[in-house]
């Protein structure tokens, strides 16, 4: 039966702890002297090794190794039994589920058997905060005087929930978060112990998102890994863990600086795009921006876990960046990255919060100009074409009335006479509006992702016989690009539902500039009654 990566080589000794030296050295000197306490408090973030301390502790002051400075050997029938979880005095409770004052009185009455096995029955309370008023007043007297064979480590995560009294009676050690230098050189020697290869980009980026914690950092990687000789690549990382890539977040802040918001929102809607958590992406803002901000207060001589190179170009961004401005975003996008995960809109957070690090003024509007050749239809110009009058003498024409509202050409309406009285067809965007819904819904029953890419797009022109949909995100744009066959696929459906032979063309919304075909205006007036004016 397999096992996790962080249960199956959770450390045997004390010296395969790494990152906590000041707390294993101390609890082997003890060893070594027989000077162990009866009762220690162990705090610190969550996989820091406080459970794996404790349990090597049960060993070493029950192991059978002729010299003490060597416990726990690892190698005895003891050390043995402890690391199967087959130690009977080795007693593990967790107090989340055991937190009443009746679950501390009935410790309290069986502390004083005697050990079955070992020299030292040795309880472990596993988040110990969590234990009501009451159940630690229990255990106060049986702490501070516990039986002569007992030991006790209790571990928290929390230390400032745990009462004073408590306190006063353990030893407390505070463990620390790890940092990235010695969570990758883990990562690595786990790779080689289990048979396969992870990329150095891979490798930084779960231990970044450890966040100084071993356990979950060997938790991501076992995500990762999916068989013996496996290669581990910096794009399945980024996939499987929805993180941002380096580049991404530190264009992201560029635009910031030159406060240009449609390319740092096209940064994020990219990002978001191809599976980046809108969460995470936060959090990687934030620890970017702390750095940046500790540049600026410290200089260039502050250690940062970076190369040179990038620790070169933050330092150029961190020059130019307001230092009241870097605080606020550090606050924006630290609150976006504590919103609620169940939001409809889960990338919200995120948009707003580079949004308020931009200037207060809106970007100038941007006027969409027909080209000189279009032609224009107005009343006016419509009215302007009508007979004139007989006679002078013919009384005045009353008021011009309200023009009437055209209701777009239905697929009757959709050809006009030539001269030999055939209709030709003529297509139109209104034609092509008609028929969307239909055209989409054909093209779901040939492919089944069409329907949920095409309602991110939408018509937006005709081109001669060529319709033009247009993505307001570029990433859908050059998806439809890449699926094989979709242009010619919905162009087949529009010229069966339109009657007129037509293609299809993908276009970015932002980046398309729509003109009116002279076509357009002349079917219009057609249906009018009017007159194409070329003013």
């Amino acid at each position: 039966m397999s096992q996790a990566l962080y249960r199956k080589w959770r450390p045997q000794t004390f010296a395969d702890v790494i990152g906590q030296e000041h707390i294993t050295h101390t609890l082997q000197n003890s060893v070594a002297a027989d000077r162990v306490g009866h009762a220690y408090l162990f705090c610190g973030p969550r996989g820091t090794g406080k459970t794996t301390s404790a349990r090597l502790l049960a060993k070493a002051v029950n192991c059978l190794h002729d010299d003490p400075a060597q416990r726990p050997c690892g190698h005895c029938r003891i050390c043995q039994s402890v690391a199967d979880g087959r130690f009977l005095d080795l007693i593990e409770i967790d107090a989340a589920s055991n937190t009443g004052v009746d679950d501390m009185r009935d410790l309290r009455d069986r502390i004083n058997f005697a050990p079955s096995d070992g020299r030292f029955k040795v309880y472990i309370i596993d988040e110990v905060h969590m234990l009501s008023t009451a159940a630690f007043n229990a255990l106060l007297k049986t702490l501070e005087e516990p039986p002569p064979h007992v030991k006790f480590v209790l571990a928290t995560t929390e230390e400032h929930k745990v009462p004073i009294t408590i306190k006063s009676r353990c030893q407390q050690f505070n463990f620390r978060l790890l940092t990235e230098a010695e969570i990758t050189a883990r990562l690595q020697w786990l790779a080689e112990r289990e048979d396969f290869t992870i990329e150095p980009e891979a490798l930084t980026m779960i231990a970044r998102q450890g966040a100084g914690s071993l356990r979950d950092a060997e938790s991501l990687l076992d995500q990762l890994v999916v068989s013996p000789g496996d290669v581990i690549t910096a794009e399945r990382t980024q996939s499987v863990l929805g993180v941002a890539s380096n580049t991404a977040v530190m264009e992201l802040v560029n635009a910031w600086l030159n406060r240009d918001g449609a390319g740092g929102l096209g940064l994020i809607h990219q990002a978001l795009g191809v599976g980046t958590d809108a969460r995470q992406f936060c959090r990687q803002m934030v620890a970017y921006l702390r750095q940046l901000l500790l540049l600026q207060a410290a200089g260039a001589d502050i250690l940062l876990e970076t190369t040179p190179e990038e620790k070169a170009a933050m330092l150029a961004q961190a020059q130019r960046a307001p230092r009241q401005g870097l605080i606020e975003a550090v606050k924006k996008f630290n609150d976006a990255a504590l919103a609620p995960a169940s939001s409809w809109q889960p990338q919200l957070p995120l948009e707003l919060a580079f949004i308020e690090m931009l200037p207060g003024e809106p970007a100038p509007a941007v006027a969409i100009v027909p080209p000189q050749a279009a032609p224009v239809i107005t009343p006016a110009t419509l009215t302007s074409a009508a007979p004139a009058p007989a006679a002078q003498n013919t009384p005045a024409a009353p008021p011009p009335q309200p023009a009437p509202v055209v209701p777009p050409p239905t697929q009757e309406s959709k050809a006009k006479p030539d001269g030999a009285g055939t209709a030709v067809p003529v297509l139109t965007l209104a034609v092509i509006q008609s028929h969307w819904r239909e055209m989409v819904n054909r093209a779901g029953a040939e492919n089944k992702n069409m329907p949920a890419l095409l309602n991110m797009g939408k018509p937006l022109a005709v081109e001669g016989s060529t319709a033009v949909i247009g993505f307001d995100y570029p990433i859908f744009k050059m998806k439809f690009d890449d699926t094989r066959g979709a242009a010619q696929l919905l162009g087949a459906i529009l010229s069966d539902l339109t009657g007129h032979p037509c293609t299809i063309r993908a276009v970015n919304t932002s980046e398309y500039t729509v003109t009116v075909d002279k076509k357009d205006f002349e079917a219009l007036a057609h249906e009018l009654g009017g007159v194409v004016s070329e003013e």
